[in-house]
């Protein structure tokens, strides 16, 4: 992702989430704090970034999001159910009113024919919002598609607050 991008991104997110007094907070999985990064590299951020989870491990998304285990096991952690549980235990346990998940496989390995290396599910959940899920598959090396889920997890939030 362009770092200009990024910050014409974070700067239309922060400047929708200030204009209803709103916070938000991140989940990220595949993305290891690349959005909470984004968000935070603007000045200010303070004012409407409240945390972000960094939730690699499984265990990490039941004990930080409250993610139920039986639900990693039976869908994957790279899952639509998953993502939306990360997304939701993100509001719950930060007590924000939006926030976006992310959860997915960066490689070069761990693809596999039903989830191929590039695959993220993303989620944005929120107070008054409905949970919404979107699976996507990136092409590009490891950093590429840890950078365009970045980008696509902003330009979410800036549609869930349009």
């Amino acid at each position: 992702m362009d770092t200009n991008d990024s910050l014409g991104l974070v700067q239309t997110l922060a400047e929708r989430l200030q204009a209803r007094g709103w916070q938000m907070a991140t989940a990220e999985s595949c993305t290891g704090g690349l959005i909470a990064a984004a968000c935070t590299e603007l000045a200010g951020s303070s004012a409407w970034f409240d945390r972000g989870f960094v939730t690699y491990s499984n265990q990490a998304k039941t004990d930080l999001l409250g993610v139920d285990a039986d639900l990693i096991a039976t869908h994957g952690a790279v899952s639509e159910p998953v993502a939306r549980a990360m997304a939701e235990g993100a509001v719950q346990r930060a007590g924000v009113q939006i926030a976006v998940a992310v959860t997915g496989i960066a490689g070069p390995t761990g693809g596999t024919p039903d989830k191929p290396v590039g695959t993220v599910w993303l989620a944005w959940a929120g107070q008054g919002l409905h949970t919404r899920a979107v699976r996507v598959c990136f092409d590009g090396d490891r950093a590429r598609i840890r950078a365009q889920t970045c980008e696509a997890a902003l330009s979410g939030l800036i549609q869930a607050l349009s």
